[in-house]
C-alpha cells in the first residue's frame, strides 16, 4: 500500500523519484490491499512481493520500513541510505468476520495514506 500511495503523490506533486517496494520475505500483494487500494482508485492489481536483498547495492537514497519486524530483520545497506522507521498494524494479522477484516486494512490503508503524503511533502 505504501508504494502505491508513494508513486501518487510523488506524480501529484511533480517528484522525479523512483519508489520500489521490497519486504524481508514475499507472500505477494496481499487481495484485500488491492481490494481497499482500489477504493481509493490505486491499482496493486500488478506490484511484485519482492526481497529488499535486491536493492542492497542499487544505490537507493531513502528506505521506510513499515513494521517492527522489517526493521529488526532489514539487511543493512553498504552505502548512505536515509532511513525512516514507521510502525502500522499489519492487517493481514487481523481477525474476526470479513467486513471487520477489511475494515482493518482500510484503517491501516488510511494511516499509510497519511504518512505517505507527509512523506513525499517534507522529503523530496
Amino acid at each position: 500500500m505504501a508504494e502505491g500511495f508513494l508513486k501518487h503523490y510523488a506524480r501529484a506533486e511533480n517528484k522525479n523519484v523512483e519508489i520500489y517496494s521490497a519486504g524481508v520475505e514475499t507472500h505477494g500483494v496481499n487481495p484485500l490491499a488491492i481490494k481497499v487500494m482500489l477504493e481509493k482508485q490505486i491499482d496493486l492489481s500488478n506490484n511484485t512481493s519482492d526481497l529488499v536483498d535486491a536493492y542492497l547495492n542499487s544505490g537507493i537514497t531513502h528506505l521506510i520500513s513499515v513494521c517492527d519486524h522489517a526493521i529488526e530483520s532489514c539487511p543493512v545497506f553498504p552505502e548512505k541510505v536515509d532511513h525512516t522507521h514507521h510502525t502500522f498494524n499489519d492487517p493481514a494479522k487481523a481477525s474476526g468476520a470479513d467486513e471487520e477484516i477489511l475494515n482493518s486494512f482500510r484503517k491501516t490503508r488510511d494511516e499509510i495514506d497519511a504518512f505517505c503524503s507527509n512523506y513525499i511533502k517534507e522529503t523530496f
